[in-house]
C-alpha cells in the first residue's frame, strides 16, 4: 500500500488501533481498517508526521494470514481481535419509569462492543497523481473549501472523492454546538465565514463536473440567520455556473428560525435535508441540548410548505439503544410531514472522548428498516451500515429520481 507521507493520516480513533502494539501482521491487517477510518485533515495528529511529500510503501508484507504468529495453536486474529457481537449493550435510562423497562442509553466511556463485524470494509482510496480522488483533494486544498468528508471523518470518502465529488461544508470547520456523536470542532466564537466561500465553491463544482452536489455546513448560531443567507448565495450562483445541477443543502436546525428556513427553501436547492439522528427518547444524550426532535421536524415540514414540490430528506444513526419500535415510529412521524427521503446507517464513534457504540446493527435489520420505510411511502430509503447522510450511490439515485419525476409531471403538463 503506497500513501503520499503527509497526506495518509490517522484519525483519533485511539480505541481502535493501538500501533506500538501491533505485531506487523496484525499492523497489516489494520491498513483495512485505516481504510474505514482515517481522517485527512491536516489539523489531525497523523500517523507518518513528515514535512516532505514523498510516496513510499508504509509496509511491505506478503498477504496476510488468518493468525498472529506461525504456532499451529494461534487464534485466528479475526475472532481475537472480536467481531463486534459482545460487548457494549449501554447504560439503563436514569430514573426509569415503569414503561421505559429494559430500555438503553448510550455514554461517553461507556464499554463498546468487543471488535467489529466483518462487513465494515472499504478500499483505501487511490493516491496516484492522476486519480479523481487526488483531483477533488487539490482542488479542495487549491479553494481553501472544507468537506465534512475530512471534518466528520466520513469513511465513505474514498469512494465519493474516486468519483469525481464530495460534500462540501460551508460555514467554516468549527461549530458552535457540542453533540456527543460528532467529530468537528467546536468552539463558542468560530472565526466568521469567508465572503468567498460561495463563488470558490461554485469553481470548484464547475471543476468536478458533477450534476449532483451535496452542500453542507456546521452549526453557526452566532450568526443570526444561522447562515441561511451564505447557503442560498451559493445555490444561486452554483445554479448560475451550471443551471441544470441539482442541489442538496444538509443544514441545521437554524434554532427553529422559520425565516431562515424559508430562505434557504425558496433558494433555487433541489433537496432540503436537515438530519434527526436519532430517535425521539435518546435525543438528549445524543445531540446538543440546542437541538430537539420536534424542533428538527418543525423545520423539516416549513420548508416544503415554503416551497411546495421541494424535496425533504433526513437521516438517522442506528446503534445507540434505539428500539425497533422507536425507529418505525421515527418513520411515522417523518412521512406524517411528507419527507421524502430517508438513510440510516451504523454509528461509529470517532474517538473515546465520543459516545460509544451500543451495539453493531446487523445488514439484515437495515434491510428491515428499508423495507418498512418502503411500504410507509418514502420515495427512497437508503439503509445500511456504511451509509450516510451524503454518500455517493444514494446520490445518483436522487439524480436519477428527481429527472424523471420532473419529466413525467412536464409530460402533464403538455
Amino acid at each position: 500500500l503506497e500513501v503520499s507521507s503527509n497526506e495518509w493520516k490517522l484519525g483519533k480513533f485511539t480505541d481502535l488501533i493501538s500501533l506500538n502494539k501491533m505485531t506487523p501482521t496484525k499492523l497489516h491487517s489494520g491498513l483495512t481498517i485505516f481504510g474505514l477510518f482515517c481522517a485527512f485533515s491536516p489539523s489531525t495528529q497523523g500517523f507518518i508526521q513528515n514535512s516532505q511529500t514523498v510516496t513510499r510503501p508504509l509496509y511491505v508484507a506478503s498477504k496476510p494470514s488468518e493468525t498472529t504468529d506461525t504456532s499451529t495453536n494461534a487464534i485466528p486474529y479475526r475472532i481475537s481481535r472480536g467481531d463486534g457481537s459482545t460487548g457494549g449493550g449501554g447504560l439503563p435510562m436514569p430514573r426509569q419509569l415503569e414503561n421505559e423497562d429494559n430500555l438503553v442509553r448510550p455514554k461517553v466511556g461507556a464499554e463498546m462492543p468487543n471488535g467489529r463485524p466483518d462487513w465494515f470494509r472499504v478500499p483505501a482510496p487511490s493516491h496516484a497523481q492522476d486519480s479523481r480522488y487526488t483531483e477533488v483533494k487539490d482542488s479542495l486544498r487549491d479553494l481553501d473549501l472544507h468537506t465534512v468528508c475530512e471534518e466528520a471523518q466520513c469513511p465513505n470518502v474514498g469512494e465519493c472523492w474516486s468519483g469525481g465529488t464530495g460534500t462540501i461544508m460551508l460555514l467554516g470547520d468549527t461549530c458552535t454546538r457540542g453533540c456527543m456523536f460528532c467529530a468537528v470542532n467546536t468552539d463558542s466564537a468560530p472565526p466568521p465565514p469567508d465572503p468567498f466561500e460561495p463563488f470558490k465553491t461554485a469553481e470548484a463544482v464547475a471543476q468536478w463536473g458533477v450534476d449532483y452536489i451535496v452542500l453542507t455546513s456546521v452549526d453557526r448560531d452566532d450568526i443570526e440567520d444561522g447562515g441561511a443567507q451564505h447557503f442560498a448565495h451559493t445555490v444561486e450562483l452554483l445554479k448560475i455556473r451550471k443551471p441544470e445541477i441539482l442541489v442538496e443543502c444538509l443544514v441545521s436546525d437554524f434554532q427553529g428560525d422559520l425565516n431562515s428556513v424559508k430562505t434557504l427553501a425558496l433558494s433555487g436547492l433541489d433537496v432540503y435535508a436537515h438530519n434527526v439522528e436519532t430517535v425521539e427518547r435518546l435525543q438528549k444524550f445524543v445531540r446538543d441540548p440546542r437541538a430537539g426532535y420536534h424542533q428538527s421536524l418543525k423545520t423539516l415540514k416549513y420548508a416544503k410548505e415554503a416551497k411546495p414540490g421541494l424535496y425533504t430528506k433526513t437521516s438517522i444513526m442506528l446503534g445507540l439503544g434505539e428500539t425497533d419500535e422507536e425507529v418505525i415510529q421515527t418513520m411515522e412521524d417523518l412521512r406524517s410531514i411528507d419527507v421524502d427521503v430517508v438513510t440510516f446507517g451504523q454509528y461509529l464513534r470517532p474517538t473515546e472522548h465520543h459516545l460509544s457504540v451500543v451495539e453493531y446493527v446487523k445488514p439484515e435489520k437495515f434491510d428491515y428498516f428499508r423495507e418498512v420505510g418502503e411500504e410507509m411511502g418514502f420515495k427512497y430509503v437508503a439503509s445500511g451500515p456504511m451509509v450516510r447522510s451524503s454518500y455517493k450511490a444514494g446520490e445518483f439515485y436522487l439524480e436519477h429520481m428527481i429527472k424523471t419525476e420532473r419529466k413525467e409531471k412536464a409530460l402533464e403538463q403538455e
